[in-house]
């Protein structure tokens, strides 16, 4: 079970945001994460709960960020429930797309996991929604994900097979680069993992 800390800063002018400190797993019904996170001044900023199937669907997300929360599935596409700070005007909310994004590493990992792409894969169109910072409002966003390589890393515990894709913002066409082995980002825009008690999960 691999648990540990990850850094979010700003992509562009790398300005401090937050500290990740995650586990996650595989289980009987796909795989989970959770995390909390931090201010840079160490308070509580909010909470991440998603669950997969084993098909990389998200079977459960639940978001925490200050007062706000979203509670949502994969149900005719994706399906959620916003609750703002009072608890007084939940809105629901449903796209005809095939799971969830956002700031959290788990969401770079569940796409790679819906997408199940090898190196030979063509380039794949994903709809995604996502939930910004720092009030969780939904946007639809298109991106378009590449498996450029698979390399495997030598290690004391092993061979480490690490997949850098390449994943494009369709409204703009900028790109970026994210690399993965198993359930854990090594390396990704926006984020850094600064710290890892045990290896990654490798899903079958």
């Amino acid at each position: 079970m691999p648990r540990g800390r990850y850094s979010l800063h700003d992509p562009h002018d790398h300005t401090p945001l937050a500290e990740e400190h995650f586990q996650c797993a595989p289980g009987p019904s796909g795989w989970r994460y959770t995390s909390l996170l931090t201010t840079p001044a160490g308070e509580h900023r909010g909470s991440v709960d998603l669950t997969l199937d084993d098909l990389g669907r998200p079977l459960r997300l639940e978001l925490h960020a200050g007062s706000w929360q979203v509670r949502g599935a994969a149900l005719d596409g994706v399906t959620w429930v916003r609750t703002d700070p009072t608890g007084t005007h939940a809105t629901e909310g449903n796209v005809r797309a095939h799971a969830f994004t956002g700031t959290s590493p788990a969401f770079l990992i569940a796409t790679a996991r819906l997408l199940r792409l090898t190196p030979s894969s063509p380039a794949t169109r994903v709809r995604l929604v996502a939930f910004t910072d720092p009030v969780l409002a939904p946007r639809t966003v298109d991106q378009s994900w590449a498996l450029v390589t698979r390399e495997a890393h030598a290690t004391d515990s092993g061979p480490l097979i690490v997949d850098e894709y390449q994943v494009t913002a369709l409204d703009t066409g900028e790109q970026h680069t994210v690399h993965l082995a198993g359930d854990v980002v090594l390396a990704a825009p926006g984020l850094e993992l600064e710290d890892l008690e045990s290896p990654p999960s490798v899903f079958p």
